[in-house]
């Protein structure tokens, strides 16, 4: 792994200058098909065949979100790409840009961010082909900070909203369940966050590990949801319990779980998609019932409401980094 604070082994921020750098990262970034054009202006254009845009924005802090002890520059890259395509994608809408901006100390190593542009490139490539990054912002700051906003086209479809679910409909989820807030605590259950730690991890439980540090979510299932007539969607980004308590609360509804174990529902980080769908529908890709919405409020686990659960960036951090 390519350290953030490394001076004295290679170019520096400080060193080579915003404009060296971003000569340096460009052509290692995803072009984007929606292209008309790229970086290098004031800002990028892209196309809107459809003529709305879904967008949305995400923030990784080092601390809350991340810590460099256990990513590569490379995982960053991934999962500040993976986590903004599932929030396209909860919309029902296939991802078509990113605009990317990094806030890092001036002794960061230029390597960094080449690592850093190529995880962004292959997890543009492998989760959203055509999707690619038209632009962003370098600043300096103590703490190594991604902020990155995304784009989709809804391709004549209406979006999927968290508000659409009925009594009646069916409560599915494609994608893994607790695997990467179980990688998230093997990680800290071996000591403290060091690289051998993340290294020794990734080859005994592998799984779990990429699930927290290169999450996969199912993009394309957000599409083939909106096609098959989901009535409600959201990213699973929070854990299934606040999230699913939010698409209930939007909805009026009460969403009955079953089959569900108490680490699925209180994971988070795992960036599956949660929907529903009217009775009867042949459930798309890689979704599977997990329940029903019924009358009331909440979520309920075999009968049982569900309170608490999930994470929150103003009471689930504990200050620390690493």
């Amino acid at each position: 792994m390519t350290a953030a604070l490394s001076p004295g082994l290679g170019d520096t921020l400080g060193s080579v200058g915003e404009q060296g750098v971003l000569a340096r990262i460009f052509p290692r970034l995803p072009a984007a098909a929606s292209t008309v054009l790229g970086p290098g202006d004031d800002a990028a254009v892209i196309a809107t065949p459809d003529g709305r845009v879904v967008i949305t924005t995400d923030m990784m802090i080092h601390g809350p979100d991340f810590r460099l002890a256990w990513s590569t520059a490379a995982d960053l890259g991934w999962k500040a790409a993976a986590t903004n395509l599932a929030d396209v994608a909860a919309m029902g809408a296939v991802p078509t840009a990113l605009v990317v901006a990094l806030a890092a100390p001036a002794d960061t190593l230029v390597g960094f961010l080449e690592e850093f542009a190529d995880g962004l490139r292959e997890g543009c490539e492998t989760l959203a082909p055509g999707c690619g990054v038209v632009g962003g912002d370098l600043s300096v700051s103590d703490t190594l900070t991604i902020a990155v906003t995304a784009f989709g086209d809804l391709e004549g479809r209406e979006p999927v909203l968290r508000s659409g679910a009925r009594v009646g409909d069916i409560v599915a989820v494609s994608g893994r369940l607790g695997a990467a807030a179980e990688g998230l605590r093997l990680l800290f259950a071996l000591g403290a966050p060091d690289a051998a730690t993340a290294a020794q991890l990734k080859l005994t439980h592998p799984a779990q590990v990429a699930a927290q540090l290169r999450p996969h979510p199912p993009i394309a299932d957000g599409k083939a949801a909106a096609m098959a007539g989901a009535t409600a969607m959201l990213d699973l980004s929070d854990g299934l319990a606040i999230d699913a308590r939010r698409l209930a609360a939007a909805s009026g509804v009460a969403l009955a779980l079953s089959g569900v174990t108490a680490a699925e529902l209180a994971g988070g980080e795992d960036h599956s998609l949660l929907a529903t769908f009217p009775a009867g529908t042949l459930l798309p890709g890689g979704f599977r019932a997990i329940g029903m919405a019924v009358p009331g409020e909440g979520v309920l686990v075999d009968g049982r409401q569900v309170t608490g659960g999930g994470w929150d960036p103003y009471s689930g951090w504990d200050g620390a980094s690493g």
